[in-house]
C-alpha cells in the first residue's frame, strides 16, 4: 500500500513558478514509476509528466515541455514537479500518481495509487 500527499499547490500569477511535491508513505516507493497529472473544471484529467523508478526516464505532456520538470529523492519518498513560465490554461488540480510499471506511464490506468490532489490556480 502506498499513500501519496501532495503539496504546493497555490495562487500565482502567469509567468510565474510553483514547485508541487508529493510525498509516499512505504518502502516500495524506490521501485515505483510516479506520475503527475491534473483536472481542470468540467474538464477529464490529463496526463502531465512521469519518471521511472530510478530517474533514468522521464516523459511530458506536448503542452509542458520545456516549461515543467519531474524530478524524485528515493532517500525522502518524495517527487517534484517544478513548473515554470505557468500560464492560465494550467490551472487545474494536480494529483501524483504511483505505478508498479515503468511502460505505459501517460494513462492513468497504469496507475494503481493517487493521492488527493493540490490545486494550482494561474492569474492572467
Amino acid at each position: 500500500q502506498v499513500q501519496l500527499v501532495e503539496s504546493g499547490g497555490g495562487l500565482v500569477q502567469a509567468g510565474g513558478s510553483l514547485r508541487l511535491s508529493c510525498a509516499a508513505s512505504g518502502r516500495t516507493f524506490s521501485s515505483k514509476a510516479m506520475g503527475w497529472f491534473r483536472q481542470a473544471p468540467g474538464k477529464e484529467r490529463e496526463f502531465v509528466a512521469a519518471i521511472s523508478w530510478n530517474s533514468g526516464s522521464t516523459y511530458y505532456a506536448d503542452s509542458v515541455k520545456g516549461r515543467f520538470t519531474i524530478s524524485r529523492d528515493n532517500a525522502k519518498n518524495t517527487v517534484y514537479l517544478q513548473m515554470n513560465s505557468l500560464k492560465p490554461e494550467d490551472t487545474a488540480v494536480y494529483y501524483c500518481a504511483a505505478a508498479g510499471v515503468n511502460y505505459g506511464l501517460g494513462y492513468r490506468g497504469t496507475y494503481d495509487y493517487w493521492g488527493q490532489g493540490t490545486q494550482v490556480t494561474v492569474s492572467s
